[in-house]
């Protein structure tokens, strides 16, 4: 049986797949990327409705190519999804949907990698896991299943309709959780959220939204959190973009509890770190306000003051007299709505490229299996390494060092057997 051969074999035609394929043309790498559903598939079929990207679009793209419309405007999932497929057909990627990898490993006594995939085996002497960090749902196993409550995650959630009558408890206060409980709030639920540690960014301040903020002050380019591959943000793009405020959301009506903690007797229970949470949060607001101004007034840059956006407003009951248990039946609730991450699964790249977790070993998506690289990650490189833009820039680096390695193999010295050979 005849084995299909390329140079270098990309896993995955999301927004990492396809500016990797890019850069990759652009150094002459012959390649092919796999997708086993459709290009930028997870945008449309893995999130909820009336989701929107987190940055506008003058920002939340690749350098070489703007979305058409207001260069203000968050754009929906859709959006983002054709926009994908267009880059990919103006770049003419090498693509080939509907193909599923199952299985990577190294070829025996030479270079390069034997890859299984659901349309038979192909080799390849680079492979580039692109698959992203969003790949399998995280729900912490603590309500039982047949506590008689509906459990869904944030990947499953697509509108309130979509869920049964009654309450719904939405675990986890970053981006998706804070958008879907205000969604559920304003379609006339009631709601709950569980509130953990968070960042807090202003949506916009003074005239700017908080992305070009980051920018000008340098944070784009900062190194993970000690500890920590990554960091919840409470930030929304939805309805043109507003600050999240979980005090304005409980004065709607909304009830906040701490980070979620255990299950015991029909009830959830919650640890005592509501207010820590929030102020923590306000701290890190009030704290990019104050590199702004102070970043404004050093360059002598000319924007409107806004001393309101300062205003902090009084703390809900539910935050000084917090619950730190929640009966959900007797409080109506049918639904809990886990906000709650994902985890990698690599599981299909069987060669020395993972840490005993399963977690990628790497440096900027340059594997510790010379020949595998990864790429999609958070933090990747740097903070901005999860938006749109900064998986082009980290693909541009993967993509250089591939063209360094090559032009190290392709090297002869005088004499050298393999060239007189040639």
């Amino acid at each position: 049986m005849s084995v299909e051969r390329i140079e270098a074999l990309v896993v995955g035609a999301g927004q990492a797949g396809i500016a990797m394929s890019e850069h990759l043309s652009r150094h002459g790498v012959p390649h092919l990327v796999l997708e086993q559903g459709r290009v930028a598939e997870r945008w449309r079929s893995c999130r909820w409705d009336s989701l929107v990207a987190n940055g506008p679009a003058w920002h939340d793209r690749f350098p070489g190519a703007e979305f058409s419309g207001d260069p203000e405007a968050f754009v929906g999932k859709e959006g983002v999804a054709d926009y994908f497929v267009d880059y990919a057909a103006r770049i003419a990627a090498p693509l080939r949907c509907g193909v599923t990898v199952t299985g990577v490993t190294r070829l025996p006594e030479r270079a390069g990698f034997r890859v299984e995939t659901s349309e038979g085996p192909i080799e390849a002497g680079y492979v580039i896991a692109a698959t992203g960090a969003f790949q399998t749902p995280v729900i912490p196993p603590l309500v039982p299943a047949d506590a008689g409550i509906a459990q869904i995650h944030s990947n499953s959630y697509r509108n309130p309709a979509q869920l049964p009558e009654g309450g719904v408890l939405v675990v986890g206060a970053g981006s998706s959780g804070t958008q879907i409980a205000e969604e559920l709030l304003a379609a006339g639920r009631k709601v709950w959220l569980s509130v953990g540690p968070h960042d807090r960014p202003p949506r916009r301040y003074r005239g700017r939204d908080f992305v070009w903020w980051l920018g000008v002050l340098n944070k784009w380019d900062a190194d993970a959190p000690e500890g920590a591959e990554h960091t919840t943000i409470a930030v929304s793009g939805a309805h043109g973009g507003a600050t999240v405020d979980f005090r304005k959301l409980a004065a709607r009506g909304m009830v906040l509890m701490g980070r979620t903690e255990g299950w015991r007797d029909g009830a959830l229970t919650f640890a005592d770190d509501l207010g820590r949470n929030i102020r923590r949060g306000d701290a890190n607001y009030l704290s990019l306000l104050d590199e702004a101004d102070a970043w404004a007034a050093r360059n002598g840059i000319d924007l409107p003051p806004e001393p309101e956006a300062r205003e902090i407003g009084p703390d809900p009951d539910c935050m000084t007299h917090p619950r730190l248990s929640l009966d959900l039946r007797a409080e109506g609730i049918t639904t809990i709505l886990w906000a709650t991450g994902f985890s990698n699964d690599y599981g299909w790249l069987r060669v020395d490229a993972l840490d005993g977790q399963g977690k990628p070993r790497h440096q900027s998506g340059v594997s510790s299996e010379p020949g595998i690289y990864f790429l999609g990650l958070p933090y990747q490189s740097r903070r901005g390494s999860s938006f749109i833009w900064g998986v082009w820039h980290d693909a541009k680096f993967v993509a250089d060092h591939i063209a360094k390695q090559r032009s190290y193999l392709a090297y002869r010295a005088p004499g050298d057997t393999a060239a007189a050979a040639e």
